[in-house]
């Protein structure tokens, strides 16, 4: 480290570790007998003038010997300490290249309690802390772990990223930008998520329609509604919801109904649909809207059953239109799917779709093969401007009692196409995961 005799660059750290060597420093480990230590009274002039250059009471400054490194023995090793130690250094760091802790065992019981002693054990780290502990050492500092973990880490999304060519499967692997920011502690921090990060959910709130049994899955569901099966320790809702506060998306109300007492989760805002047993999905919904305030964020309508990847939830956030819904190309006609929500769009999903507006035209479960250009994964949103529309058309639906009974989300996105309004595709390929029946659940866990 530097540091400067000038109250214009005040020392802001709370510690500094100098060494004796001579610049440019070489690592330790590099050829450590032939490095050269710097003379010992010029040393120690350097720290009595970054200790006369002090400013804050809290600076603690650690003088660094490396006489074991360059092959100058115990003698040496405490004569300089001593020397650092008189000199003004508040602590003295022994370091060694041995992979066992003899010589900085041997150097604290010489050394005793004169000062708090500072080790590296990088090289022998096999030793167990409790050692160390006994010793009396005041610090052990596991100095290169960290970087070594990460190099192996980068190296292995590097891999990731030159074999399939995209973030999809490493995006929730990683930490997001605002993580590195804070990390920093820049105080540009607030202005640079403005300007670089998408913002997503700092306006959007989240009704997650949960009012069913999930008859499908059996004894699973006997004593608790499907959302909230037991997936690895937690709920399925509670993995849903991580996933939408991961995206900035606080504000979530669940309409619960079968076993309600059950949904619980912390944080939450519920309604409830008393006829979950009679009614259909539209109904709930309608609860759900009913209890939501005019407050002018966007709307995410989706499922308590349904997980997503991270992105999916960023990319629905970020995208300025009315109506917008997330198509899985990926997905056609398959048997064992229950009931699917097939989609037909004014283009397939391609490189020339990726740049042009494409629209929903029809979910259906009916829809020819031919026509069918994915699956709906059951996420809409809903722009603050249309959400009156949103109303007053699912009001007009659920006049029928047909609706009432047995309307799903489908029969609602159908009928704002009819009355002319654009619904906006978003493509992807997969990852997403409907949990319907039983080998859903084993998917879930690993997901």
């Amino acid at each position: 480290m530097v540091l400067a005799r000038s109250p214009r660059c005040p020392v802001r750290a709370t510690s500094g570790v100098r060494h004796d060597k001579l610049f440019p420093k070489t690592n330790s480990f590099i050829k450590g007998t032939a490095q050269p230590l710097a003379d010992m009274d010029e040393f120690c002039g350097k720290i009595k003038a970054a200790k006369d250059a002090q400013s804050d009471d809290d600076f603690v400054l650690i003088a660094r010997v490396e006489a074991f490194i360059a092959g100058w023995g115990l003698s040496e090793a405490l004569r300089r300490a001593q020397a650092y130690y008189d000199a003004g250094a508040d602590g003295i760091l022994i370091h060694s290249a041995l992979r066992v802790p003899d010589e900085v065992l041997a150097f604290k019981r010489e050394w005793g309690d004169r000062s708090p002693v500072v080790i590296v054990p990088t090289k022998y780290y096999a030793t167990p802390t409790e050692v160390f502990r006994d010793a009396g050492f005041s610090i052990a500092i596991w100095a290169n772990q960290l970087l070594r973990a990460s190099v192996t880490m980068t190296q292995k999304v590097a891999q990731q990223l030159m074999v399939e060519q995209n973030l999809l499967n490493v995006e929730d692997k990683i930490v997001p930008v605002a993580e590195i920011f804070r990390l920093q502690g820049v105080a540009e921090h607030a202005e640079a998520e403005q300007r670089y990060l998408p913002q997503n959910g700092g306006g959007i709130r989240t009704v997650l329609l949960a009012a069913s049994r999930g008859i499908e899955l059996g004894q699973f569901t006997k004593d608790k509604p499907k959302c909230m099966v037991n997936l690895q320790g937690q709920p399925l809702l509670s993995r849903i919801v991580e996933e939408h506060h991961s995206v900035g998306i606080q504000d979530i109300t669940v309409v619960r109904g079968y076993k309600k007492e059950v949904v619980n989760l912390p944080g939450l805002d519920f309604v409830d649909n008393d006829e979950y047993d009679t009614t259909g999905e539209l109904v709930s919904l309608s609860r759900g809207l009913q209890e939501l305030p005019q407050d002018g964020q966007d709307w995410i309508i989706g499922y308590g059953d349904v997980l997503f990847k991270k992105y999916i939830l960023q990319m629905l956030s970020g995208v300025d239109h009315d109506f917008v819904v997330i198509i899985d190309s990926s997905q056609h006609r398959q048997t064992e799917q229950i009931r699917p929500d097939y989609v037909a769009c004014s283009l397939p999903d391609s490189t020339q779709a990726f740049y042009q507006h494409v629209d929903l035209q029809q979910i259906s479960h009916e829809l020819p093969e031919g026509e069918i250009c994915g699956r709906w994964t059951g996420l809409l949103k809903v722009s603050q401007q249309e959400q009156q529309k949103l109303r007053d058309t699912l009001n007009t639906l659920l006049q029928s009692e047909q609706v009432r009974q047995q309307g799903r989300m489908p029969t609602l996105i159908n009928e704002l196409i009819t009355d002319g309004y654009r619904v906006h595709v978003l493509y992807i390929k997969g990852h997403w995961l409907d949990v319907d029946q039983v080998e859903d659940l084993f998917k879930a866990g690993s997901f």
